[in-house]
C-alpha cells in the first residue's frame, strides 16, 4: 500500500468496513506561537594553541590538551571568491528604505593620489584627521584603486576598541580559511608573515610601540592608517608616512552643499553657507548636515500641495516631493547656531521611529542597534527604515561593519534631552539582547558583529546593578552570561574578556555567587589560552572556592581539571591548600608516608605518642613515581582542607581528654593515706599457687555462699637464709590458724592466669598462713626500693564478715617493708580489677 495514501482507514474507516474509529484531534494551532521546551545548550568545541576548549555556557568552558589527531593542519589562505565575501562582510550594510543621496569626494584628489603610489611601493601610511574631515570616505576610495596591488587583496579592518593582538587575530581571520580555530602567538606570527595585503585599518586607538608591533608582525603588508589628531603618533623609526586632511575650502563648500541638495543656492544660502563655512573650519560633515537641513526646509515649504497628491504622513513628508521656490510659505533659514549643531533640529524633522533609534543609540553611547533589532527595540515593523533616514542626514557615519552617531552628534543630542531616559532604553536594549544571544537560531558570528552595542548596554547597567528579587537573575547577569559564551565561540575574545569582567562585576553586586563562580572560571580559561597562568591560577582557585561552597560538583570538577593544566604549565602545585599554607594536623607538604604531622606545641614526653586506631580515617595521598608532584591533598579544595582539619581538632581534643584523665587521677589518688596502692611491694602481692594454680585470694562471699573469710596470719618475722622476705626458705611462722583448704582466688573476676607458668617465680610458692579477703585486684602494697629491714610483726585481727572490702592479698608479704599485711586492711567502698591483673 502507498505510504502516502493510506486507503479508508485514514478517513476513520478500518478496511473490514466496521464501525469507523475516532479521529485523531488536530493540535492547537496556538501551540505554534507558545513556549516550546528549552534547547539545547549550545556547546562550541575549538583548538585554541595546545588546547581543546569546548565552551560551555552551562557549567563553564571545558580545556584539555589537544590530542594528536584533533589538532588542525596548516591553514589555507581564501580564494577570490572567499577574499570577495569577506570584503562585503567587512562593509556596513546598505539601509532599507530610499536610496540616500550619493555625494563625490570633493578636493582630495591629490591625498588621494599620494596614498596610492605609497601603497604601491609597499610603504605604511597614516592618514591624520579630525573627526568629520571625510577621513572614512577617501579611505574606501583608496581601497577600491589598491584592489589588485597585492596577491592577497584588500583588508579591511576597524580599530575601534581593539588592540593590536586583537588586530592580528582578525587579520588572520580575514585571510586564512580557519574556522573553529585559534593559533597561540608563535602560529599566529608565523601565519601573518605569509600574508602581502593592502591592509585598510580605520579608527586606530593607539600608536608608539603597539603600532610598531603591528607593523613588524607583518612584514609583506602594506597598512593605510585613519586616525585623529589626538591618538598617539607612530614612532620615530616605525618608516610610516604621514598624510593630513584639513578642511574644504569655501567654494568646494558650497559644491558639496549644492550636490546635497540637488539644486543651486540662492542668494541667502550661499551667504549662509559661508558663514557655515567659517563657523565649521570646512569640515565636509558640517556641510552634509546643512544639506539635510535644507531638503527638509524645502519639504516644508511645499505645504499642502504634496499632502494633497502623496496623502496625510504623520510622522514625515516624502522626501522626493517637487519644490518650487515660488510657492508655499516661507520658512527661514535655521540660525548660524542650529547649523552649527543641528543634530536636535534635523531629528525633531523625522520620524518617531528615527528619534526612538536616537535614543537608543544616546543610552547605548553612540552604538546604533543593527537594523534588523529595531523593530523589536521600537515596536515598530517598519522602524528598520529608520537607519536610512539618519544615514542620509549625516547623523550615523559607518564604523566598520556597523553605524555610530557621527562626530558631534551625541553631545547635541544629550544637551537636547535625548539622554533622559537612558537606563530605561539600555535596560530594554540588554532584555532584547538576552534573548536574541541566546536564541539557538543565532550563530555565534552574528552576536560577535553585535558585540559593541552588547558592550555598551552592559557599560551602562554594570554599575547600577542590585539583588533581584528572589527567583529572578539580574538582567545584565543574565545578558553577560548569554553573551559571553558566543563571543567565544565566535572568536571575539576581545568582547569574551570585557563581557566576562563586566559580568563578574554585576553578579557581586546582585549578590548571585553561582554566576560570579562561573565568570571567575570562564577568564581563568581566557588566561590560561593566553598564557598568563598567575591570573589563570587565581581565577579558577577563586571558581573552585566558590562552587565548593556551593556544592556545584560538575563546576568543581572542571575548575580543578583546568587548575591541573596550569600546574602542568608552571610545575606548581594546584590547589588552595598550596596557597594557603599547612595547618595543624595537616599533612607536611614534602613528607612521603601517610600520617598526620605533630601538633605545633609538641607532645609531652611524660606520654608516649597516641596511635589512632585500627578503624580511625587516614588521609590517602596520591603520589606519582615519575614526577615529583606535589601531594593529591592540594587538589581537594575547601572540603579536603576542611576534613583535614576536623580530623586534626579531633586530634588535638582526644589529646586534651587523656591528659585531664590522667590529671585528675593524680589529683584524686592521694586522699586517702592508706590507699591500696600505696602498699604495693616490689614483688607481686598474689600469685599462682603450684598446686591448684589459683591466686590464692579468698573467694567472696556470693560465690559460695560460705561466709567464711579463714583466720588472720601472722606475718613472717626470719627472712631465711637468703635474707628476703617472702621466698620458700623462710621458716613457717608459729601460732598461726591453719591454712584453708578451699582456693582464695576470687571467682569470677579478674584476668585468668596460667595455672602453671613457664618459668618459675619466687612468688609461685603456696602461702602457709590463710590470706585475707580482697575485693580490689590492684595490689595492695607500694614499692620502697631494696630496702630489707624487717617490720614489726602486726597483731593478727580477725577480719569482717564482708570479705569483698578488704584492699589486702593473701600469702605471705611481698617485699619486707610491708606496712601491714592483715586482713584489717583499709577497706574499699568499690570492687576493682582483679589481683591477678598484674603480674
Amino acid at each position: 500500500m502507498d505510504p502516502n495514501n493510506r486507503g479508508p482507514e485514514e478517513y476513520g474507516h478500518d478496511d473490514d468496513g466496521g464501525s469507523p474509529r475516532q479521529r485523531p484531534p488536530r493540535d492547537s494551532l496556538t501551540s505554534d506561537f507558545g513556549q516550546h521546551s528549552p534547547a539545547l545548550a549550545r556547546t562550541v568545541q575549538l583548538v585554541a594553541g595546545d588546547f581543546l576548549l569546548t565552551v560551555n555556557p552551562v557549567d563553564g568552558s571545558e580545556i584539555e590538551a589537544c590530542p594528536p589527531g584533533e589538532r588542525p593542519g596548516r591553514p589555507e589562505k581564501f580564494g577570490a571568491a572567499e577574499r570577495a565575501e569577506v570584503d562585503r562582510a567587512a562593509r556596513p550594510p546598505v539601509p532599507p528604505g530610499p536610496t540616500c543621496t550619493a555625494l563625490p569626494l570633493l578636493a582630495r584628489q591629490d591625498e588621494r593620489e599620494r596614498l596610492v603610489r605609497l601603497l604601491a611601493r609597499g610603504r605604511s601610511v597614516r592618514l591624520t584627521g579630525p573627526a568629520g574631515s571625510g577621513r572614512t570616505s577617501l579611505l574606501d576610495v583608496v581601497a577600491e584603486d589598491c584592489s589588485d596591488l597585492a596577491p592577497d587583496g584588500v583588508v579591511r579592518l576597524t580599530g575601534f576598541n581593539r588592540t593590536a593582538n586583537e588586530l592580528l587575530y582578525d587579520l588572520f581571520y580575514a585571510v586564512f580559511d580557519a574556522p573553529l580555530h585559534r593559533p597561540d602567538r608563535e602560529e599566529l606570527l608565523s601565519c601573518v608573515r605569509e600574508i602581502g595585503a593592502v591592509v585598510v585599518l580605520d579608527d586606530i586607538e593607539f600608536g608608539g610601540a603597539a603600532l610598531d608591533e603591528l607593523l613588524d608582525a607583518t612584514p609583506e603588508c602594506a597598512f593605510v592608517i585613519g586616525a585623529t589628531p589626538d591618538v598617539p603618533a607612530p614612532s620615530a623609526d616605525s618608516a610610516v608616512e604621514e598624510v593630513f586632511l584639513s578642511g574644504l575650502e569655501r567654494a568646494d563648500g558650497v559644491e558639496l552643499l549644492e550636490r546635497s541638495v540637488g539644486r543651486v543656492l540662492t542668494e541667502e544660502e550661499a551667504n549662509w553657507a559661508g558663514d557655515l563655512w567659517f563657523e565649521s573650519e570646512g569640515l565636509p560633515l558640517r556641510f552634509v548636515q546643512a544639506g539635510a537641513l535644507l531638503r527638509q526646509r524645502d519639504r516644508l515649504r511645499a505645504g499642502a500641495n504634496a499632502v494633497d497628491e502623496f496623502g496625510v504622513f504623520a510622522d514625515a513628508a516624502p522626501i522626493d516631493t517637487p519644490f518650487a521656490p515660488d510657492e508655499g510659505e516661507e520658512i527661514p533659514l535655521p540660525a548660524l547656531g542650529e547649523a552649527a549643531a543641528p543634530a536636535p533640529l534635523l531629528a525633531s524633522r523625522l520620524s518617531g521611529s528615527a528619534r526612538a533609534t536616537l535614543r537608543f543609540a544616546v543610552a547605548l553611547g553612540g552604538e546604533v542597534p543593527h537594523q534588523a533589532h529595531l523593530p523589536a527595540l521600537i515596536g515598530d515593523t517598519h522602524a528598520d527604515a529608520a537607519l536610512g533616514e539618519l544615514a542620509d542626514c549625516g547623523l550615523v557615519s559607518p564604523v566598520g561593519s556597523r553605524y555610530r552617531l557621527a562626530a558631534g552628534v551625541l553631545a547635541q543630542l544629550e544637551a537636547a534631552g535625548y539622554g533622559d531616559d537612558t537606563e530605561s532604553r539600555a535596560l530594554t536594549a540588554a532584555q532584547h539582547y538576552s534573548w536574541w544571544a541566546g536564541h539557538p537560531s543565532v550563530t555565534p558570528e552574528r552576536v560577535c558583529a553585535e558585540a559593541d552595542a552588547l558592550l555598551a548596554a552592559l557599560a551602562v547597567l554594570v554599575p547600577g546593578t542590585t539583588a533581584p528579587d528572589e527567583g529572578e537573575q539580574a538582567v545584565t547577569v543574565q545578558l553577560a552570561r548569554t553573551a559571553a559564551p558566543a563571543f567565544a565561540a565566535g572568536g571575539h575574545w576581545g568582547a569574551w574578556e570585557r563581557s566576562l569582567r563586566a559580568g563578574s562585576e554585576a553578579s557581586r553586586l546582585a549578590g548571585e555567587v553561582s554566576e560570579q563562580a562561573y565568570f571567575h572560571h570562564e577568564l581563568g580559561i581566557l588566561a590560561l589560552c593566553g598564557g598568563q597562568l598567575d591570573r589563570a591560577r587565581a581565577e579558577l582557585e577563586a571558581s573552585i572556592g566558590l562552587r565548593g561552597a556551593l556544592a556545584d560538583k560538575r563546576g568543581t570538577v572542571a575548575g580543578r581539571r583546568a587548575l591541573t593544566l596550569v600546574s602542568d604549565r608552571d610545575g606548581s602545585a594546584p590547589g588552595l591548600a598550596a596557597a594557603l599554607g599547612a595547618t595543624a594536623g595537616e599533612e607536611v607538604p614534602d613528607a612521603r608516608y601517610d600520617e598526620s604531622a605533630s601538633p605545633p606545641g609538641g607532645v609531652p614526653a611524660a606520654f608516649p605518642p597516641l596511635q589512632p586506631p585500627a578503624d580511625s580515617q587516614t588521609i590517602v595521598v596520591h603520589r606519582s613515581p615519575t614526577t615529583p608532584a606535589p601531594s593529591r591533598k592540594a587538589r581537594g579544595g575547601l572540603k579536603g582542607l576542611a576534613k583535614r582539619n576536623l580530623v586534626a581538632a579531633g586530634a588535638g581534643a582526644l589529646l586534651v581528654a587523656v591528659l585531664g584523665t590522667v590529671v585528675t587521677l593524680g589529683a584524686t589518688s592521694d586522699n586517702d593515706p592508706n590507699a591500696p596502692s600505696d602498699q604495693v611491694g616490689v614483688n607481686p602481692s598474689a600469685s599462682v599457687g603450684i598446686d591448684d594454680g589459683n591466686l590464692g585470694a579468698d573467694v567472696p562471699k556470693n560465690d559460695d555462699g560460705k561466709g567464711d573469710t579463714g583466720t588472720a596470719t601472722s606475718r613472717p618475722t626470719d627472712p631465711g637464709p637468703d635474707g628476703t622476705y617472702g621466698t620458700s626458705d623462710d621458716p613457717t611462722p608459729t601460732g598461726g590458724a591453719e591454712p584453708s583448704d578451699d582456693p582464695s582466688g576470687t571467682k569470677g573476676t579478674g584476668t585468668p592466669s596460667s595455672p602453671k607458668p613457664s618459668t618459675p617465680k619466687p612468688s609461685t610458692s603456696k602461702p602457709s598462713t590463710p590470706s585475707t579477703p580482697t575485693g580490689s585486684g590492684t595490689p595492695s602494697t607500694t614499692p620502697t626500693g631494696p630496702t630489707v629491714t624487717p617490720t614489726p610483726t602486726p597483731t593478727p585481727t580477725p577480719t569482717d564478715t564482708t570479705p569483698s572490702n578488704s584492699t589486702s592479698a593473701s600469702g605471705p608479704a611481698s617485699t619486707a617493708p610491708v606496712e601491714s599485711s592483715s586482713a584489717s586492711a583499709p577497706q574499699s567502698s568499690t570492687v576493682s580489677s582483679p589481683s591477678g591483673a598484674v603480674i
